[in-house]
C-alpha cells in the first residue's frame, strides 16, 4: 500500500478541504447554520481519514496490525484495524462541532441574545450569565453520546489487540451504553409504547414498560455492533452495510422533518432528527473513506473496532433520536443473518472460529464454505437439516455418507445462503448482491412504517 497520494489526489482532497473551511468560517452568523456546517466538517472529515489510512498504513503493519486477504490467490498482507482510524477522526469531528449546533444559545446565554444594547438588571450582573437560556439537556445527550462512542472504540481497539472472545466482548457495548442510557432516564425518562388499535380495549392508549424498555435499549446498543461484526468476512461488506443503514436512517430524518408542520415553536420530531442527521453526515464521510480502500479488492481490513463504532452510531442515533423501532427496520438482513446463524453461535451446529465463505484459487470464485460434523448429529437434527437442504429455496447444503449420516453442511451466514442460492460468485459480485437486497429491504421497510402505519396504529409520528 503506497503511504504517498497521487497528484489528483492531492489536489481533490486539498480542494475539498479549502471550500469546506470556506463554508465552515461563513456560518458564524444569525443562528450559526448548524447542519450546513455539518456538511462541511463531514468534507474535512472525509479528506483527512482519506489522508491519514494512507499515510498511516505501512505503519500498522509495521506494528504487526496485519492479516492476510484468504479471499486471492497470492494471499497479499494488508494493513488492519483501520477502522481505528475512521473512529478517531469522526469522533475529533464531534467534539470541533460542539458550538455549531448550540451557537444560538450560547449568544443568548452570554451577551443578551448577541445584541450589545440590551440592558442587564442588577440582578442579572450578580448572578453572572443568564445560563438558563441553554438547553443544558440536548448538551448532555450530545455529550453522553460522545462519552459512549469512546468507550466502545476504546473496547473495539482492546478486541483487536488482544483477541477477545466472543461471550466475553458480547457485552461490551452495553457497558459503553450506560453514559448515554443515564441522560436518557434523566433528561427524557420516557418509557411508554404506544399500543396497536387492535389491542387497545385491552391494554388502553400507552403501557409503561419501565425498566423493560430499559433492558430493551441496553439489547439495541448491544445487537447492532455485533449484528455487523458477524456478518462479515469479504472485502467490503462490513462498510458497506453500515452506508446503506446510514443514508437509510438519513432518507428516514429527511422525511420526519420535510413532514413536520410549521409552527410558532419547532415540532417536537425536529430536534430528535436533527441530533441524528449531525451524527450521521460526519459519519457517512469518514466511512465513505474506508470504503475507497476497503473495497475489493482491499488495501486494507477494518477490524473490529469499525464494527462496534458503527454499530453504536446506530444505537445512538435510534435511542437518543427516539426511533429506535424504526432503527431496527433497517437491520433487517443483520436480523435475519443472527436468527440464521443463531444454531451455530449457540453449538446446535458445530461452529468453526471463521464462517467466510471459500476462495477456490481454481477459479477465482467464492463458495460456500462447510462446518465438519465430527460426530453424525441426533436423529430429529439430521431429520432437519435435510428437509432445510430440500426445500424449493434450500436453506443450506449438506453432505452425507454411504449411511445416509450427515458428514458435513454449509455455515449458517447469509453470505453462504447467497452462494447456495446463486452459485459461485466473485467477491465484489457477492459483496454487490448482498448490499443492494439490504438496501432494496430498507426501502421497503421504510415505506411500510410511513405508508401503513395507520392501520396498526392511530398516527403516524410524521404527522
Amino acid at each position: 500500500m503506497s503511504i504517498i497520494l497521487s497528484r489528483a489526489e492531492t489536489l481533490s482532497l486539498l480542494s475539498l478541504s479549502i471550500a469546506c473551511s470556506g463554508v465552515l468560517a461563513s456560518t458564524f452568523k444569525g443562528d450559526g447554520e448548524p447542519l450546513i456546517a455539518s456538511l462541511a466538517f463531514s468534507g474535512i472529515a472525509f479528506a483527512c481519514t482519506y489522508c491519514l489510512i494512507q499515510w498511516l498504513g505501512p505503519s500498522f503493519i509495521h506494528a504487526g496490525l496485519k492479516g492476510r486477504d484468504m479471499s486471492k490467490s497470492r494471499k497479499p498482507e494488508i494493513p488492519e484495524t483501520m477502522g481505528a482510524v475512521c473512529a478517531v477522526v469522526y469522533l475529533l469531528i464531534l467534539i470541533f462541532f460542539i458550538p455549531f449546533p448550540f451557537y444560538k444559545d450560547i449568544v443568548a446565554a452570554t451577551s443578551g441574545g448577541g445584541s450589545r444594547d440590551v440592558t442587564v438588571s442588577h440582578e442579572q450582573l450578580a448572578s453572572g450569565r443568564v445560563l438558563h437560556r441553554f438547553p443544558h439537556s440536548k448538551l448532555a445527550s450530545y455529550l453522553s453520546a460522545l462519552l459512549s462512542l469512546q468507550s466502545v472504540v476504546i473496547l473495539g481497539i482492546a478486541d483487536d489487540l488482544f483477541d477477545i472472545r466472543w461471550r466475553h466482548k458480547l457485552f461490551i457495548p452495553a457497558v459503553a451504553s450506560i453514559p448515554m442510557l443515564v441522560v436518557y432516564l434523566v433528561d427524557y425518562g420516557v418509557t411508554n409504547v404506544v399500543v396497536p388499535v387492535q389491542l387497545e380495549r385491552y391494554f388502553g392508549t400507552m403501557i409503561d414498560l419501565g425498566w423493560v424498555y430499559y433492558a430493551y435499549m441496553a439489547a439495541v446498543a448491544i445487537f447492532c455492533p455485533n449484528s455487523i461484526n458477524i456478518l462479515a468476512g469479504i472485502n467490503g461488506i462490513e462498510v458497506s452495510q453500515s452506508l446503506v443503514i446510514a443514508v437509510l436512517l438519513l432518507m428516514n430524518d429527511g422525511l420526519s422533518l420535510y413532514a413536520a408542520p410549521a409552527a410558532p415553536y419547532p415540532h417536537p420530531a425536529t430536534d430528535p432528527h436533527l441530533f441524528s442527521i449531525y451524527l450521521l453526515l460526519p459519519f457517512i464521510a469518514v466511512s465513505l473513506a474506508l470504503w475507497w480502500h476497503n473495497w475489493y479488492p482491499a488495501k486494507v481490513f477494518v477490524g473490529d473496532t469499525y464494527c462496534y463504532f458503527a454499530g453504536m452510531v446506530f444505537a445512538i442515533v435510534g435511542i437518543l433520536g427516539h426511533f429506535s423501532k424504526t432503527l431496527l427496520l433497517t437491520f433487517i438482513p443483520q436480523i435475519v443473518n443472527f436468527l440464521y446463524s443463531a444454531p451455530q453461535l449457540f453449538r446446535i451446529v458445530p461452529c468453526p472460529r471463521h464462517r467466510l465463505p471459500r476462495f477456490n484459487s481454481r477459479t477465482g470464485l467464492m463458495e460456500p464454505s462447510v462446518t465438519t460434523w465430527h460426530r453424525p448429529p441426533g436423529k430429529i437434527l439430521t431429520a432437519v437439516l435435510k428437509v432445510l437442504a430440500s426445500l424449493p429455496i434450500p436453506l443450506l447444503a449438506i453432505k452425507k455418507d454411504d449411511r445416509g449420516n450427515v458428514i458435513s453442511s454449509t455455515n449458517l451466514t447469509v453470505l453462504n445462503l447467497w452462494l447456495v442460492w446463486f452459485g459461485p460468485q466473485r467477491e465484489d459480485k457477492l459483496a454487490t448482491g448482498i448490499i443492494g437486497a439490504q438496501f432494496l429491504v430498507g426501502i421497503v421497510a421504510l415505506f411500510t412504517r410511513h405508508k401503513l402505519a395507520l392501520l396498526v396504529f392511530r398516527e403516524d409520528n410524521r404527522q
